[in-house]
């Protein structure tokens, strides 16, 4: 049976117990309690101080918790309850641009879970430093995501709705739109030779299941020389740039072809050799590539890009 026992002011108790079947079968006999306090402000938040004191009080535990080794859909989890003591001491939050409006506890979570992103994606790009990187496209932001915790092999359906849905995406506008996803079946070694990198012969976007990742299967991270959109690295027509690991993935394409005046005018035509994230971002995938072609072309290109670099100090001095 289920008993509630509840005391004023205090703590709230749930007690769930079954009966013993058999001394072979396994009982459940578990406590559950969540302490609960009085909120000390009665005047309503607003939006903006709110979301400040998520942000500084969820990054030292996170801090804690990546010490601690926890990873994955887990860590993006554990700062639910943290950052939720920031907006729940209020009875409610305002919203200081919208006269009349809240936030609203889905809207702060969303905010939550992007600053988690940041966090995990700095710790990423700065092999393990304490930066929180900010202003990284949605789309790079969930490859790294999705690369550092499982690498180009199968990944659970689940875990990869929520890191999609931390970036402000959807497992199919993934898959879809931007061609770097694809679920159901996969796996095989991709065809320059290197495992756990490929969606394998029959896991291509035509393939999928109709409902996507929602099947609770499992879904593939595209590598570079698989994604074969004639767009990629292009700009979209709204005018918005290319993801970054899009023209990353469409450099190496270039790089492979041995063409390196298209390397060079793409390079020069969107100011990569001095964007702030795009040689961090080579190195962070260099360092998750395994030893093989991937890694091989990511390094020469790497190199190409630093010493491109120099050239375009040399012809602007004083612009970094």
């Amino acid at each position: 049976g289920v008993s509630f026992r509840c005391r004023q002011g205090g703590s709230f108790h749930c007690r769930l117990t079954t009966r013993q079947r058999s001394l072979a079968s396994a009982a459940l006999a578990s406590s559950i309690w969540l302490v609960c306090r009085k909120r000390t402000l009665t005047r309503p938040g607003w939006d903006a101080p709110v979301l400040a004191d998520m942000r500084r009080r969820i990054h030292r535990r996170l801090r804690e918790f990546w010490d601690a080794g926890i990873r994955g859909p887990d860590f993006v989890w554990a700062a639910t309850g943290p950052a939720l003591e920031a907006f729940s001491q209020h009875p409610v939050v305002k919203q200081a641009d919208a006269p009349g409006a809240r936030l609203s506890v889905s809207a702060f979570l969303r905010e939550v879970r992007r600053f988690v992103v940041d966090f995990v994606v700095g710790r990423v790009l700065t092999a393990g430093g304490e930066e929180v990187v900010s202003g990284l496209d949605d789309v790079t932001s969930y490859y790294l995501l999705h690369r550092y915790d499982f690498g180009l092999g199968a990944a659970p359906a689940g875990a990869c709705i929520l890191y999609a849905l931390s970036c402000n995406l959807s497992d199919r506008v993934l898959a879809d739109r931007h061609d770097l996803l694809a679920h159901g079946r996969g796996g095989a070694s991709d065809e320059d030779g290197e495992d756990g990198g490929a969606t394998g012969d029959g896991a291509d976007a035509g393939d999928e299941p109709e409902t996507g990742a929602g099947t609770g299967g499992t879904v593939w991270l595209k590598p570079w020389s698989r994604r074969k959109a004639k767009t990629l690295g292009a700009d979209a027509p709204d005018g918005r740039p290319a993801p970054l690991i899009d023209q990353a993935h469409r450099l190496m394409q270039l790089w492979s072809g041995g063409d390196e005046s298209k390397v060079n005018d793409y390079l020069d035509a969107r100011g990569l050799t001095r964007h702030a994230l795009f040689g961090r971002l080579l190195q962070a995938v260099i360092e998750m590539a395994p030893a093989g072609s991937e890694r091989a072309i990511l390094e020469s290109l790497s190199n190409h890009v630093a010493a491109r670099a120099g050239i375009s100090a040399a012809r602007q001095p004083g612009m970094l």
